[in-house]
């Protein structure tokens, strides 16, 4: 749907930030988002999303007010739509070293300084970004507000969650295929009851000293 073709409705204007940046020239408009800050296991996961100037896609959204199934449908969307995409990470690792907030921000300026994604602008979730060459604006609750950041917080969202579920194949004590790694009295019992693994965050407050002995 072309930008013109939208009509508010008492909606919210998920492009107002987009439009006005396309009509000063900028045509490669990034919109970032992270997922994962709360987990007490698994990666920060972030995204950047780079749509044509004029795209507009109504039901892309806040991707936590989305079904399961609306997510992964429109992830897919998005990924064959853009003009490009990427997602990058930080582990748990990295994120012990830096803190949450420095491995989000770090994740999202990989996202930012990728192979061919040359943006003339960012548009970033939230209220803290690490300034860089490229001009960028925060927007807290961006992920409601623009098109672009909640097109990232989808496909963010949605491939964190899968990997997660994947690792709960090999680690099944602490309910990673429903909670992906969030604090719920699953993963709390997983953890009392058998420790923390490799991908646990060990600067978190995860209520046990307890490991898992693994190989590398």
């Amino acid at each position: 749907m072309a930008v013109d073709d939208f009509e508010k409705n008492g909606a919210v204007d998920r492009l107002q930030f987009e439009r006005r940046l396309w009509e000063e020239g900028m045509h490669r408009v990034m919109g970032l988002d992270e997922v994962g800050r709360g987990c007490l296991a698994g990666p920060v996961v972030a995204a950047g999303v780079i749509f044509e100037a004029g795209t507009f896609v109504e039901e892309i959204r806040d991707s936590k007010t989305l079904s399961l199934a609306d997510r992964k449908r429109l992830s897919r969307q998005i990924r064959e739509e853009a003009r490009f995409w990427t997602v990058r990470w930080c582990l748990p690792r990295e994120i012990d070293k830096l803190n949450i907030l420095h491995a989000s921000i770090k994740a999202m300026r990989k996202c930012s300084e990728a192979e061919q994604a040359a943006p003339d602008f960012l548009l970033v979730d939230g209220n803290r970004f690490s300034p860089g060459l490229c001009p960028h604006q925060c927007l807290v609750r961006g992920d409601d507000r623009s098109m672009s950041i909640a097109a990232a917080s989808i496909i963010a969202k949605v491939y964190r969650d899968e990997w997660m579920r994947e690792l709960h194949e090999e680690y099944p004590y602490y309910g990673w295929n429903t909670n992906v790694g969030y604090p719920t009295p699953q993963h709390f019992e997983g953890l009392q009851e058998y420790g923390a693994t490799r991908y646990h965050r060990q600067s978190f407050r995860l209520r046990t000293e307890k490991m898992i002995e693994e190989s590398d």
